[in-house]
């Protein structure tokens, strides 16, 4: 079992699902993708988790993001389950949730970290982008859920910094001014950000977004 890092194309797998079979990589297609997994079904944690995330749909749609939960359990659980978060939370489940009663996702992501629990998945989160690499990985213990706010937060930033020659600094949000990333040399400056920047320091100089009219 290997580790996944950051700009490893994402492992591809076919599932069963709450939707259906799921080839990974044709399910996404030109998406960004968001694959987590939540411990197990019929838990208080996993059950606010995944009302919020389908609350966000609109978010998720926004931002060309295709959302996909796991857990070890089986399909008629997870069925069962679907049930009592659209009861609970307000909603209607609006994603897929992969039945992993063999674990080979599971494993295939390196989810199950033993020092926690041997058996359950541990709350791993990936982001992947349309080529299929992994651009951010996040795990909490089964014990703290998940800020999806934050998510849709990196979410910005990567899809912001993927396309444009900026970073962002601690505590941005969508709309903030942007770091210009020091491989940008002064005198391409005006051409890349019209829009004008500070310079801080030399190594420090900031723009608006640009990406935002």
């Amino acid at each position: 079992m290997s580790t996944i890092r950051l700009g490893d194309e994402a492992p591809n797998f076919t599932a069963q699902s709450t939707e259906g079979e799921i080839n990974f990589h044709e399910w996404l297609g030109e998406s960004w993708g968001i694959l987590f997994s939540h411990p197990a079904d019929y838990t208080p944690v996993c059950t606010t988790e995944l009302g919020t995330v389908a609350k966000y749909k609109t978010e998720f749609d926004n931002r060309n993001v295709k959302v996909v939960a796991l857990s070890v359990d089986g399909l008629e659980s997870h069925k069962g389950w679907v049930n009592d978060i659209n009861e609970t939370q307000n909603t209607e489940v609006n994603f897929p949730i992969i039945a992993d009663e063999d674990r080979k996702v599971a494993e295939l992501y390196d989810m199950i970290h033993p020092n926690a629990d041997s058996k359950l998945t541990v709350r791993s989160l990936f982001v992947i982008d349309p080529d299929k690499k992994v651009k951010l990985t996040i795990t909490y213990p089964a014990s703290t859920g998940r800020n999806f706010d934050e998510l849709l937060r990196v979410i910005d930033s990567l899809q912001l910094t993927a396309y444009h020659k900026v970073a962002t600094p601690a505590n941005w949000n969508s709309g903030d001014d942007c770091v210009i990333v020091p491989s940008v040399a002064n005198e391409d400056i005006p051409g890349l950000f019209p829009k004008g920047h500070t310079e801080v320091k030399p190594y420090l100089r900031m723009t608006p977004q640009p990406n935002l009219k």
